[in-house]
């Protein structure tokens, strides 16, 4: 049976991906979440991530410990992963891809929380842009392959990859065009995301850097969590 180590699910966006994707494909898989430690993660991720980072995906002796690298790795086996048609795919695959190594600005203004509310202090020029790319990413794959998904009728890998920012969306307050919005609430919609999000409000572990973080970035309008 496969093992995908994740961190907290309030935070960390980074394991959302193949948790979704694995959770709302139906491929079976037992869950290890290990939580974020104050005095740093690197060392007791080493046990299980040659990168000392999660997402880790182990089965048997075979360990995938990159994002992009599990969907790929999954594909093998589940076809459903990316979408079935030559062009949806290759369109899938570059969005996934530039999700997975860009959009800096809005990764390190607006950290993933599901739980709390941010009004932002600014929305600069860099923010802005990310914002604006996106949105022509989602109005692209909607008009090319007919929604609701981003290429197509069947949620696939690409989805996966942008169902953090739907989250950042959410609790930041940012605002796309129209119909990326509506593709965001479509994300939101999903079961294996409304349990993703349910469980990362009852998460009992605070993790004070993180929470710190987004606090620099604008005013806390609420924090939902369970825990406080």
């Amino acid at each position: 049976m496969r093992e995908l180590y994740i961190a907290n699910k309030n935070y960390s966006s980074w394991s959302l991906r193949p948790w979704l994707l694995m959770t709302q494909l139906n491929i079976p898989f037992i869950e290890q979440l290990v939580p974020f430690s104050q005095q740093g993660n690197f060392e007791k991720f080493r046990t299980f991530s040659p990168s000392g980072k999660v997402p880790c995906l182990v089965q048997k002796d075979i360990v995938v410990w990159d994002s992009l690298a599990i969907a790929e790795y999954l594909y093998e086996s589940y076809p459903a992963v990316w979408p079935k048609e030559t062009k949806a795919r290759a369109f899938a695959r570059c969005a996934a891809a530039e999700m997975h190594s860009g959009f800096s600005a809005l990764r390190n203004i607006c950290g993933m929380s599901c739980g709390h509310r941010i009004k932002l202090h600014l929305i600069n020029e860099q923010l802005q842009r990310d914002l604006d790319r996106i949105s022509e990413l989602f109005e692209q794959g909607l008009s090319d392959f007919g929604g609701p998904f981003l290429a197509g009728k069947q949620f696939s890998a690409v989805d996966a990859f942008f169902a953090p920012v739907a989250f950042r969306v959410q609790s930041y307050g940012l605002v796309l065009t129209d119909n990326a919005m509506a593709y965001i609430q479509t994300l939101l919609n999903l079961p294996a995301m409304q349990q993703w999000y349910q469980q990362a409000l009852a998460e009992p572990w605070v993790d004070q850097a993180h929470d710190e973080e987004i606090a620099e970035a604008g005013q806390i309008t609420a924090d939902l969590r369970q825990s406080n």
